[in-house]
């Protein structure tokens, strides 16, 4: 009997595997995190890539990833703050935008709960609102003809800095650089194009170089004027390993291999099972962000196996026009017909990439989540793993493969 343990929200989900059906685990490479995580970020400021501080700055604004990214806002923004002090920033000319995307804005508490005290009383925090027109510039379209609208406080500063954590990204290959802003602090019309990209085949996880949706994603950057970037990469406990700071371009041509060198895992064949946690808290926070991890499990599933996706969706899917989006939907085609018969929108994009999983391999979620509302999903609903796995196995026979992925999202199998 083989015991398996998986992070879910803030806790694990456990099952037990009979032995007569073996079990093997995807894991990202063992990296401890440094013992020292504000050196390695001080260091990371002090020897910027490709970075010259420019004269003449009255006001600075910085993008910061919202409650659903694990980003250590407690060790980047305080030295990052004390840096801008070294080169005479006084804190009353910064401005902190939490990027929010197309995801709800934060309340004053939900802010107070993000972001450490210490930050908070010493410079202005606001919360971007993708709907705000009167708080959006229009400032010209990129070359694949995406209108760009930017947070009016974030491109009137005389320096905008990006901070976030690279990592893969199921469909703009990988997050970081400027994309906390070029997509965290723009408008939905600006999203909403961006996103349309997902249908292509080079719009996947690990593909920085000629993936479209992420050289777009580039060049809304260069348009707002994105100056500098801070980005940590770490390890599945979430701990530091690596802070790159300074020329976005160049952060990401630096940080892309040390990423690559702490997610990817030999790929081990193709599994008829396959076990995928979110890696717990925030990032299964809701169905919009785990369904990530769904993307990374494909990687190792064969076409006609199962996947079951461990998430706890403490709120729920995260996205109402995805939940109206998918209301009454029976088969992966009705959602494709669906979706090609209206303008992209954020949103029902989701519904679009879950399709294309459940028309190769059959679903199962457990989380909080309603099994009525699941079941809109196209998923099979279980409220525990042990549940979902009998359920499983009792549709199959040994010999099968088995695989865990406990950090599915941070987990980049290659062949």
């Amino acid at each position: 009997m083989s015991d398996i343990r998986v992070p879910f929200g803030s806790g694990m989900q456990s099952c037990s595997i009979p032995a007569e059906f073996p079990v093997e685990w995807i894991l990202p490479p063992e990296i401890a995190g440094s013992d020292d995580p504000l050196h390695v970020i001080e260091e990371a400021l002090n020897h910027p890539l490709d970075f010259k501080f420019p004269d003449q700055v009255q006001q600075v604004t910085i993008s910061v990833n919202d409650k659903t990214r694990p980003v250590p806002h407690h060790l980047i923004l305080p030295p990052l703050l004390n840096w801008l002090n070294r080169h005479g920033i006084s804190d009353d000319k910064v401005s902190i935008l939490i990027a929010t995307g197309t995801h709800v804005p934060l309340s004053p508490t939900e802010i107070q709960s993000l972001l450490p005290d210490e930050i908070l009383k010493r410079v202005r925090c606001i919360s971007h609102d993708c709907d705000e027109s009167e708080n959006l510039v229009f400032i010209g379209v990129t070359s694949r003809g995406t209108p760009v609208w930017v947070n009016r406080v974030f491109y009137q500063a005389d320096l905008k800095i990006c901070t976030g954590d690279i990592e893969p990204h199921h469909f703009a290959g990988f997050s970081g650089g400027v994309k906390t802003a070029a997509i965290g602090l723009a408008g939905r019309k600006t999203i909403n194009r961006n996103h349309a990209w997902i249908t292509d085949s080079k719009a996947w996880i690990g593909i920085y170089e000629n993936n479209p949706l992420r050289e777009d994603i580039e060049e809304i950057g260069s348009m707002m004027g994105v100056h500098f970037v801070l980005n940590t990469i770490l390890n599945e406990k979430k701990e530091v390993l690596y802070a790159l700071a300074g020329n976005p371009q160049k952060v990401m041509k630096s940080g892309i291999p040390l990423v690559l060198k702490v997610c990817t895992t030999q790929k081990k064949g193709l599994f008829d099972l396959v076990i995928a946690s979110a890696g717990g808290y925030p990032k299964d926070i809701n169905f919009y962000q785990a369904q990530k991890a769904l993307t990374h499990a494909t990687t190792i599933t064969r076409k006609g196996g199962t996947i079951i996706l461990v998430a706890e969706c403490r709120e729920g899917s995260g996205n109402q026009a995805f939940e109206e989006f998918m209301r009454g939907v029976k088969s992966p085609q009705e959602v494709f017909e669906r979706f090609a018969q209206q303008p992209f929108r954020v949103g029902p994009h989701k519904g679009y990439q879950v399709a294309r999983i459940v028309q190769d391999y059959r679903v199962y979620l457990v989380s909080h989540i309603p099994k009525d509302i699941a079941r809109s999903w196209l998923v099979s609903p279980h409220e525990s793993l042990e549940n979902a796995v009998q359920e499983a196995l009792s549709e199959k026979k040994a010999p099968i493969r088995i695989g865990i992925m406990p950090f599915a999202t941070t987990t980049l199998p290659t062949p």
